[in-house]
């Protein structure tokens, strides 16, 4: 699917990768960008489309829905992540629950109502951001990682159901990203618009998943290994 000429609904679009994705969709030709964010007022990026959605709300993601009915390319961006003390904490259950609402949940609720346009628009494309994490879990993002893990599972089932609908799937992995929200973590990171510019280049030679960074495409390289590195994971600190 090409970016050029598509109508394209953002969500987490506010900041960080959403709002590269937008800023570049905009850049590339799209004909329209809606940027999806839970609080629009006071933002002001021109070009953009601000729309309210809540993604851990039906009705806030079915109303974004039908005031953006001439979507065709949908990118899953928002998300929300926590660090906890480890896997046996008495808040995982909590904690998983919360991540759910937001990096699972919201992935179902807004296919649920925007793929349905995407195939009577003619056929288009979903983008779902996941994570490094999916493959490789540490004991303080244990809650996290299980969140991604279950979007990449469910990302993985959609592909597959839509195609035949003309609707393209594509799975972004990325590790850290340079934003705000990893400012004060001493990591490698990505420039989210270098990442925005693999996932687009991806998109319109017809990937189905892009793994962003060098550590990325490391892990998944290991995983039919016998010593997979999700066995010994390199400890932070």
């Amino acid at each position: 699917m090409n970016v050029s000429g598509s109508v394209v609904f953002v969500t987490g679009a506010n900041r960080g990768l959403g709002l590269a994705f937008a800023k570049a969709a905009l850049a590339q030709g799209a004909q329209k960008v809606y940027a999806g964010m839970r609080n629009p007022e006071g933002f002001d990026v021109p070009g953009l489309i601000p729309v309210r959605i809540d993604v851990t709300d039906d009705e806030s993601v079915r109303a974004a829905a039908r005031k953006c009915s001439d979507t065709t390319l949908l990118i899953n961006n928002a998300g929300i992540a926590a660090l906890m003390e480890g896997v046996l904490d008495n808040n995982m259950v909590e904690l998983s629950k919360h991540l759910m609402e937001t990096n699972l949940y919201g992935l179902v609720r807004t296919s649920q109502a925007f793929t349905p346009l995407l195939s009577s628009n003619g056929g288009g494309a979903v983008i779902n951001v996941l994570s490094d994490v999916t493959w490789l879990s540490i004991p303080m993002l244990a809650a996290y990682a299980a969140s991604k893990s279950a979007a990449w599972s469910f990302t993985n089932a959609l592909r597959i159901q839509l195609r035949q609908n003309h609707v393209q799937v594509l799975a972004l992995h990325v590790g850290f990203l340079d934003t705000d929200l990893t400012k004060d973590f001493d990591v490698p990171k990505s420039s989210p618009e270098a990442v925005v510019k693999l996932v687009y280049a991806g998109l319109e030679s017809g990937k189905e998943e892009v793994l962003a960074d060098e550590g990325t495409r490391f892990i998944k390289s290991t995983l039919s290994n016998p010593d997979a590195i999700y066995f010994n994971p390199p400890m932070p600190g």
